[in-house]
């Protein structure tokens, strides 16, 4: 039996932690959940970082992050902080350390919070392969405790919180031998400072374990939890996707893994780290945030039986065995299905928001890699042929008074289960049910079907609960059918809609449940939703359907625009399906903090760029008008390299 990693696998109840307290900020307890962001100035120029920490503020962020790479940007803090509070500021900073002990001691001294990486402040990352005895292990445990005791002093002295925040790409070469690039890892290289802090009776810790893979950062999330239960520990947790990116992708991926979290009661502070200017991302940690508060348990939206022991191991994905039905379940990825109800289906035009473009001239179609699976049409027929790639499901009624066309399937209100027989085989029949009617009668005759999906869906803005003990449940019975989440968007805004869309399903296929999505909105356009469908599969990691980005959210320590960048890159490589470019702004963020990225785009110096082939370094100092193009010589060199359409 797997021990819980959260209070409730049912309700929605929060992990209570101790509280710290930052300058007048608590965090953890009975506390609110904290926002904050990071600057992206240079430290040393104490003028625009004040500016761009007042805008932060105004925004609404409670702590504000500064980067401190050296003791001269430490000492600068002083500088930062005196400002602030002489213009009546009184938010606490935080200082961010990499490499330097040295400038965390002096920051310690000044600013409310430290936040250190254990991969990298007293270990040294060369990539190495060695076995380490025990006793190696322990004397690396000893050369680490006589680095890290000073700064635990000197924040005992000043009242200095301190976050501890692992990064599933910059483990150290001791952690990645003995754990691998694991969810462990990362929670064994916090828990070994931890100790240390124990050691010497510190205890005002966050902690922080932080991927840009949103499953591999909920992973190690749930894992620490599970630890701090089973040795009586309750530190707060900072909760965030490193590296996300920007927009909508960016979003996402935020809402997927920071989602997923605070609907298990985990989190006490958020920080979305986007490309884009960090007063951007408070509102959207607003927004993620205030999903999941004063959530209310949804008892009359669970099935009949309910657990609280997860059938799955939660900390190791591994896809929910399913039969594979047309194109759906078994090794089929997830599918799309598109809901085009409401739309007037007499033009073949109508069919672009869903990734298909007809050509009369030629009277062909062509397809975009964001095209729909399958297309609900309800209670109307389409008037014109269809692409063969595409699929059609209507309503059971609709479409039993129908001729019998191929790829074209009904979809069934549990009312109308007696009269699934009349489907001739091997034709497809969809099934709508919600949680709470998983009955005894229904699970036994699922046990024995082999040509049904279940499209499941629930009521109301608690979803995650119900769903997943849906999943519980058919697990328990062995029953094997596939499984399409529906889910409504009724968000004023879409950004909204977009971030619980995300939360939600990616809660559910994170954990490997679920073989297809469907997004209906009455509020929201076609092509919007479509667009929100494949990038959750994708920021899940479940669906590859266009390149991936993994960009820092810039700092102090970047040596080029990130922003500007980003874009560029974006412009020239959107089209390479599969493939995932990583863009980060300074050495820090560098081959360890890109993680699973194909390629790397490494800000080395002012004006110089390294590329990376995965962790391998190919190119240094490049100068940087020269490095778009050079990155693009690279994939090509590898064989990765495919011309737009059209070119």
């Amino acid at each position: 039996m797997l021990l819980p990693y959260c209070t409730s696998l049912v309700r929605p109840i929060r992990f209570v932690t101790r509280e710290v307290k930052c300058g007048d900020v608590g965090i953890g307890g009975n506390n609110p959940i904290r926002l904050q962001t990071m600057t992206t100035t240079d430290t040393m120029d104490t003028a625009a970082t004040v500016q761009q920490c007042i805008r932060c503020i105004e925004a609404g962020s409670e702590l504000v992050r500064i980067t401190a790479p050296s003791i001269r940007e430490a000492e600068n803090l002083a500088n930062i902080k005196n400002e602030l509070r002489r213009l009546g500021y009184r938010t606490p900073l935080v200082a961010d350390i990499h490499f330097t002990p040295h400038a965390a001691e002096i920051a310690a001294r000044i600013v409310e919070k430290v936040r250190i990486n254990p991969g990298n402040y007293a270990d040294k990352k060369k990539f190495e392969q060695k076995e380490y005895t025990d006793a190696e292990y322990a004397a690396e445990l000893e050369r680490i405790r006589d680095r890290f005791v000073p700064l635990l002093r000197i924040c005992q002295q000043y009242g200095t919180v301190l976050r501890i925040g692992t990064n599933h790409g910059s483990l150290s070469d001791r952690i990645m031998n003995r754990y691998g690039d694991t969810p462990e890892g990362m929670v064994e290289s916090a828990l070994e400072f931890v100790r240390i802090a124990e050691d010497e009776s510190f205890y005002d810790i966050v902690l922080s374990m932080k991927a840009s893979n949103p499953q591999v950062m909920v992973q190690a999330y749930r894992l620490l939890v599970r630890r701090m239960m089973e040795t009586g520990r309750n530190y707060p947790l900072h909760l965030g996707v490193t590296e996300a990116g920007d927009g909508m992708d960016g979003r996402i991926k935020s809402a997927i893994g920071i989602g997923t979290l605070l609907a298990d009661g985990l989190g006490d502070t958020v920080r979305v780290s986007l490309t884009e200017p960090p007063e951007e991302e408070i509102p959207v940690a607003r927004k993620l945030v205030s999903l999941f508060s004063d959530l209310k348990a949804p008892d009359a939206q669970l099935p009949p039986e309910v657990s609280e022991i997860s059938p799955i191991n939660p900390y190791v994905f591994e896809r929910r065995k399913t039969d594979s039905i047309d194109k759906i379940g078994g090794r089929h990825v997830p599918v799309v299905i598109a809901d085009a109800a409401a739309l007037s289906l007499n033009q073949p035009e109508v069919l672009e928001p869903f990734g298909y473009r007809y050509h009369p001239a030629t009277d062909k179609w062509t397809l975009t890699d964001q095209a729909a699976d399958y297309v609900y049409c309800g209670s109307q027929k389409i008037s014109f042929a269809l692409p063969g790639h595409l699929s059609v499901i209507e309503d059971f009624t609709f479409w039993r008074q129908q001729p019998f066309r191929p790829n074209v399937f009904p979809l069934l209100q549990l009312s109308e289960l007696e009269v699934l027989q009349h489907i001739p085989k091997p034709l497809i029949g969809f099934l709508a049910v919600r949680p709470q009617d998983l009955h005894s009668e229904l699970l036994k005759w699922l046990t024995e079907q082999k040509q049904v999906v279940l499209v499941l869906y629930c009521e109301g803005d608690v979803v995650i609960p119900p769903l997943r003990q849906a999943f519980f449940l058919l697990q328990k019975h062995g029953i094997t059918v596939p499984v399409v989440l529906r889910l409504s968007l009724s968000a004023v805004d879409q950004e909204t809609g977009m971030l619980k869309a995300a939360a939600d399903a990616g809660a559910l296929f994170i954990d490997g449940f679920g073989d297809g999505l469907w997004l209906h909105s009455s509020r929201y356009p076609p092509h919007y939703l479509n667009q929100v469908a494949f990038s959750i599969l994708q920021g899940c990691r479940q669906r590859i359907s266009r390149t991936e980005y993994i960009s820092c959210p810039s700092c102090g320590r970047t040596l080029f625009d990130l922003m500007e960048t980003t874009a560029r890159i974006r412009a020239r490589t959107h089209h390479l399906k599969g493939i995932k470019i990583a863009v980060m702004g300074c050495i820090v963020n560098g081959p360890g903090e890109m993680a699973d990225a194909d390629y790397g785009y490494v800000g080395s110096g002012p004006g110089k760029v390294t590329l990376y082939r995965g962790k391998e370094i190919v190119r240094r100092n490049v100068e940087a008008e020269q490095a778009v193009d050079a990155l693009i010589e690279l994939i090509r060199e590898n064989g990765d390299w495919s011309e737009p359409d059209g070119q």
